[in-house]
C-alpha cells in the first residue's frame, strides 16, 4: 500500500484537493482545519469549519508527524506576518484527543516538547485553538516547553486526563523541518494503538472547532490565571507551572543525591560533559546536574533551547552528536551524556570516546539497580525490552530470576507492562530507557542512573562495562539505517524478504562467509500478545535466528518524518573475553553480508550504504 498521506476536501465545502507525494509519512491522520465562517458567540468563542481534511489509511502510531515546509505560509490575522497553517493541522488533530480522553472537570497538560514551534506558539492564535468545551483546566510549562518526562510526571501527578505534546523528537526541527503532535493517556504514557486508532476515526468526522481569538495568556507567569469563556467550566482555568522543579522533586525520591553531589564535586572529581543539543533538555540539566548536584557550569553544552536546534540533529548517537563525541576524546572527561531534543532519549560515553550501546547501558542498568534507592525499597519485579533490542538484557534477567518481556517497537507497549506490576524497567535500542516511576523513557533519569552505578562502585564508565561483559559475555550489536527511500520500494522490499524467510525452506539454510557458517534455526514475522489484555499487534519485523543465537531483524520504521525507513538490525554473542576487544563492524560483517544478499537492499534502491549506523 502507497503510504503517502492525501489532503481531500470536506464535502460541501468546495475546497481544492491536492495530493501530497511520499515525503510526508503515513502517520495517525488528522484534519487540516481552514478558517470558515464560523460566528462568534458573546464570550469570544467562534466556531469555525474545515476547509481541508488530511487523512491517510489508518493511524501508523500514536503520533502525527509531518514535514514544517509544506505547512508553512503567510497568513495574516493568524500567528502575524509569518502564521503558520500548521495550527490547522494541531487543531484537527486535537479535538480527537480531547472526545477520547476528556471526563466532566478533568484537567488537561499542554506542552511544547522542543521548540520546533516557537514562532508557532507565541501568537494568541494558538492559545485560542486550545479552549475546547470539554476541557476546563489546562496546565502547561513556563514559556511553554516542558521535556517528555516531564510531562508524563504532571499528568500522573495531577492526574490530568492527559496531554498533548508538539515534537520534533529527535528529527530536524524548524523550517524546513519536522514536528509532531503526540498524545500521552491519563497514565502518563504514550497512547496506545486502540486510542489512536479513536482518534483517527473521530478526526474523519470533524465538522467544526470553537476557538477564541483574543484570548491572551502569559507563558512567563507562574501561577493561576482565569477567564470567563462560554464554555460550561466557570472560571476556565490556565495554570502556568515550572515543570523543572516538578519533575526535580520526583528524581529527589528516587536517587541520593548526596552520593551522586559527592562524585561530582569530592576530591575525586569526576568531570562530565553533558550536551543538550539546543533541545528541550537545557533548563533541566542546568537545574538539576549543575545547580542541585554541583557541577561546573561547564559541564553543560548547548543548552539553549532553539526552534532549529541550532541547525543540528538532535540525536543522540555517535552520528550526530559529534561535538560531544570529540570532547570526550580528549580524555579530559570522565562522562559525557547527549539528548534528544525532548529529552526522553540519551546516549552515554565513557573516557576516551568509550561507547556504551544502548542495549548494553539497558543491561548494566538493570544489573545494578541496587545501587538505585528507589529499586532498593521497590523491589525489580520484571524487565521489558523492544524486539530488536538485544538480548543481553534476557541474560541479566535470567541471572535475577525475574521475567524479561518481548515487545514490538515503540513505547506504548511498556505502559500496560508497567501498570499491572510486570516490569520495572524497560528500554529500546533507539536510546530510550525508563522506569515504572513514569511512563515514558527518560533521558536524565538514565544519566543519573549511571552515575549513580559510578559513585557506587567506584569505577569508570569503561571499567563498568567491561565487568559487566566479563560476566555475562558481550553482545556485538549494530543497526543500519537506510533512510529517506521510496515508500513503494520499501513495501515491496519488506514484502519479498518475508516471503523468503518465513517460507519452509528457508529454515536450516547455511550461509558460509569469511570462514563464518551460520545455519538459520528460526525465522518469523515478530508479532506480540499483551500478556495483560491479550492484544494482538501483528507484522512488527522480520526476524531470522541462527542457530549460535546471532539475529538478523528487518523492520520498517515510522520514527523518521521523511519518506521512509528500512532498519537492519545484526546481533552476535561472544562469551569468550579474549574475544570482548573486537571491533563490532568486524565481527558482524558476515551477518551483514548476509542481510545484504538476502535482501537486495543496495540493488533495489540505489544505496551505497546505510544513512546512520549505530
Amino acid at each position: 500500500m502507497d503510504p503517502a498521506l492525501r489532503f481531500a476536501p470536506r464535502e460541501g465545502t468546495g475546497s481544492r484537493q491536492r495530493e501530497r507525494g511520499p515525503d510526508v509519512p503515513r502517520l495517525l491522520g488528522a484534519t487540516g482545519l481552514g478558517r470558515g465562517e464560523g460566528g462568534v458567540g458573546d464570550a469570544g468563542l467562534r466556531k469555525d469549519q474545515p476547509s481541508v481534511t488530511l487523512w491517510s489509511e489508518g493511524p501508523g502510531r500514536q503520533e502525527l508527524e509531518c514535514r514544517w515546509g509544506p505547512w508553512q505560509r503567510r497568513r495574516e490575522g493568524v500567528c502575524g506576518s509569518g502564521g503558520l497553517e500548521s495550527a490547522e493541522v494541531v487543531e484537527g488533530c486535537k479535538p480527537g484527543c480531547l472526545s477520547v480522553a476528556c471526563t466532566p472537570r478533568a484537567g488537561a497538560i499542554w506542552h511544547r516538547g522542543n521548540m520546533t514551534f516557537a514562532p508557532f506558539l507565541r501568537t494568541s492564535a494558538v492559545w485560542s485553538l486550545r479552549i475546547q468545551r470539554s476541557i476546563g483546566r489546562l496546565i502547561i510549562g513556563q514559556n511553554g516547553i516542558l521535556s517528555t518526562p516531564a510531562v508524563s510526571c504532571i499528568i500522573r501527578k495531577i492526574k490530568a486526563a492527559g496531554g498533548i505534546i508538539l515534537t520534533a523528537s529527535h528529527c530536524p526541527g524548524g523550517p524546513g523541518g519536522e514536528f509532531g503532535v503526540k498524545f500521552n493517556v491519563a497514565n502518563g504514557g504514550p497512547a496506545p494503538d486502540v486510542v489512536s486508532d479513536k482518534i483517527y476515526q473521530i478526526s474523519k468526522t470533524i465538522e467544526e472547532y470553537a476557538i477564541c481569538p483574543d484570548l491572551r495568556i502569559d507563558l512567563s507567569r507562574l501561577g493561576r490565571q482565569e477567564f470567563d469563556l462560554e464554555n460550561k467550566f466557570k472560571p476556565f482555568r490556565v495554570e502556568i507551572v515550572d515543570p523543572v522543579d516538578i519533575y526535580l522533586n520526583l528524581l529527589r525520591t528516587i536517587f541520593d543525591f548526596n552520593a551522586i553531589k559527592s562524585l561530582l564535586t569530592g576530591p575525586s572529581q569526576l568531570k562530565i560533559r553533558i550536551d543538550a543539543m539546543h533541545g528541550v533538555m537545557g533548563p533541566y540539566v542546568r537545574k538539576v546536574l549543575c545547580d542541585e548536584l554541583g557541577a561546573p557550569a561547564n559541564s553543560a553544552i548547548n543548552c539553549v533551547p532553539l526552534e532549529d536546534f541550532g541547525g543540528q540533529h538532535p540525536d543522540p548517537n555517535l552520528t550526530y552528536a559529534t561535538t560531544l563525541l570529540e570532547a570526550m576524546k580528549g580524555g579530559e572527561y570522565g562522562f559525557g551524556a547527549a539528548f534528544d531534543a525532548d529529552g526522553d532519549r540519551y546516549m552515554i560515553l565513557g573516557q576516551n570516546g568509550f561507547f556504551v550501546s544502548p542495549s548494553d547501558s539497558l543491561a548494566i542498568i538493570a544489573a545494578n539497580l541496587s545501587c538505585i534507592p528507589y529499586f532498593r525499597q521497590m523491589g525489580v519485579r520484571g524487565f521489558g525490552r523492544s524486539m530488536p533490542t538485544s538480548t543481553a538484557l534476557d541474560r541479566v534477567a535470567k541471572s535475577m530470576k525475574v521475567p524479561v518481556y518481548e515487545t514490538p517497537a515503540g513505547w506504548r507497549f511498556f505502559s500496560n507492562l508497567m501498570d499491572s506490576g510486570r516490569c520495572s524497567l524497560c528500554g529500546e535500542e533507539s536510546f530510550g530507557t525508563g522506569s515504572d516511576h513514569l511512563r515514558e523513557k527518560d533521558g536524565l533519569w538514565a544519566v543519573l542512573v549511571w552515575l549513580s552505578i559510578i559513585a557506587a562502585r567506584k569505577q569508570s564508565v569503561e571499567e563498568i562495562v567491561r565487568d559487566h561483559w566479563a560476566k555475562f559475555g558481550r553482545h556485538y550489536y549494530c543497526r543500519f539505517d537506510y533512510e529517506g527511500l521510496e515508500p513503494k520500494t520499501t513495501y515491496y522490499i519488506m514484502r519479498d524478504l518475508e516471503a523468503l524467510v518465513t517460507g519452509k525452506s528457508f529454515l536450516g539454510q547455511q550461509f558460509a562467509v569469511g570462514g563464518h557458517v551460520y545455519s538459520v534455526a528460526k525465522t518469523d514475522s515478530f508479532e506480540y500478545v499483551d500478556p495483560v489484555d491479550g492484544t494482538v499487534t501483528k507484522k512488527q519485523g522480520l526476524r531470522i535466528i541462527f542457530s549460535d543465537a546471532s539475529r538478523l531483524i528487518f523492520r520498517l520504521s515510522s520514527s523518521s518524518g521523511v519518506r521512509a525507513t528500512i532498519r537492519l538490525y545484526a546481533e552476535s554473542y561472544e562469551r569468550d573475553p579474549s574475544g570482548h576487544d573486537q571491533e563490532p563492524q568486524a565481527v558482524l560483517s558476515p551477518l551483514i553480508a548476509i542481510a545484504l544478499k538476502i535482501s537486495q537492499i543496495h540493488e533495489r534502491t540505489g544505496r551505497r550504504g546505510p544513512t546512520v549506523i549505530t
